[in-house]
């Protein structure tokens, strides 16, 4: 899964319509609403303003007064075939005297954003998990050391009886570390279930 690094953008025309086709980093729908807030400022002679949210928690699509289908699905489906996540993808249509069809709209809006892909700068997500555990007072500098040593963040110490760490790393490393600390420390390591 990726996501972008900046704002891409590209146009296409097709009979004299023209297709911008754009593409932003977002993370909520009040983000993505303000862009579009702003893009709709920006085209006041466009004819259509189609878009597709693709964000963790909330997404969207819209249409935007083209026949049903015809827009905001060929959009989503180069999000979804491009694996691009936390992005708000943007076609402004300004009309061009021809009618395009169904299938020309289809292709026409499939095409503009494919478009602004090849002009993305895509960066992959990383998914993280966090490991809480609690070990003796005198083994904390090793596993501070062996954390560092594993591109592993502490998150957060507390002192009880024991020394209690949370830990942050990429999910696909989880498992192999919880591993490596159970091999180091010889058991000794006591992994906490998260509240």
């Amino acid at each position: 899964m990726y996501q972008l690094q900046t704002h891409a953008h590209a146009e296409i025309e097709i009979k004299k319509s023209r297709f911008l086709g754009q593409l932003y980093p977002v993370t909520s729908r009040n983000e993505a609403q303000a862009l579009l807030t702003r893009i709709r400022a920006e085209h006041p002679n466009a004819v259509h303003v189609c878009w597709v949210l693709l964000c963790e928690g909330d997404s969207g699509l819209d249409d935007d007064g083209e026949p049903s289908g015809t827009a905001a699905k060929p959009i989503y489906n180069v999000m979804v075939h491009k694996d691009i996540f936390n992005v708000l993808a943007v076609v402004v249509r300004y009309w061009g005297g021809t009618k395009l069809g169904a299938g020309g709209l289809t292709r026409a809006y499939g095409q503009a954003i494919s478009e602004a892909c090849k002009s993305a700068n895509l960066v992959p997500i990383i998914t993280m998990c966090e490991i809480k555990l609690a070990l003796a007072f005198s083994e904390e500098s090793a596993l501070r050391r062996l954390c560092e040593q594993n591109a592993v963040l502490v998150v957060e110490v507390s002192y009880q009886d024991k020394a209690i760490f949370s830990l942050s790393m990429p999910s696909k490393l989880g498992e192999n570390f919880k591993h490596k600390l159970q091999d180091f420390f010889r058991g000794t390591v006591q992994f906490l279930s998260q509240e």
